[in-house]
């Protein structure tokens, strides 16, 4: 079954305008995530994943941190990256274009040599998350006034 989009990391600057305008779609405007927290210093050294419908307009995005980036959010553990900033358009929801860029974001780690994937997910998102093997961890705890919690899925 082929899909309306295709899904690919994010290499030039055209692709991470992309990025950052679905993130501000959906986090900005959508959730009232304050802009000046949206992005942040991780953006620049981060891996971006870009699901783009066959006209080129952007569906979803999300990035993967790893290395010294992801050692705040996994407990310092150089072989788990860091998930993040997961957002499809409205328009997409349903069309699987989350769970697409879930696995090319581990393809992206495995590439490097990791061996988990960690993620803060809000909260609502957790049986989306779990549907994909994710386990969740921890406390639930606030992020830009959104529940979430920890979770995790070995490679």
């Amino acid at each position: 079954m082929s899909r309306p989009y295709t899904v690919r990391v994010a290499e030039d600057p055209a692709d991470r305008e992309a990025c950052f305008a679905v993130r501000k779609e959906v986090f900005v405007v959508e959730q009232g995530v304050a802009e000046d927290i949206e992005y942040d210093a991780y953006d620049a050294v981060a891996v971006h994943v870009l699901a783009v419908r066959a006209d080129g307009v952007p569906l979803g995005t999300g990035r993967l941190l790893y290395g010294e980036a992801a050692a705040a959010k996994t407990g310092g553990d150089p072989t788990v990256g860091s998930l993040g900033r997961l957002a499809v358009s409205r328009e997409a929801r349903g069309l699987g274009v989350g769970a697409a860029l879930v696995r090319a974001i581990e393809d992206a780690a495995r590439a490097r040599g990791l061996t988990a994937v960690d993620l803060h997910a809000q909260t609502h998102a957790l049986g989306f998350y779990e549907r994909l093997g994710y386990e969740a961890y921890g406390p639930q705890f606030p992020d830009a006034g959104i529940p979430h919690r920890a979770m995790r899925r070995p490679l």
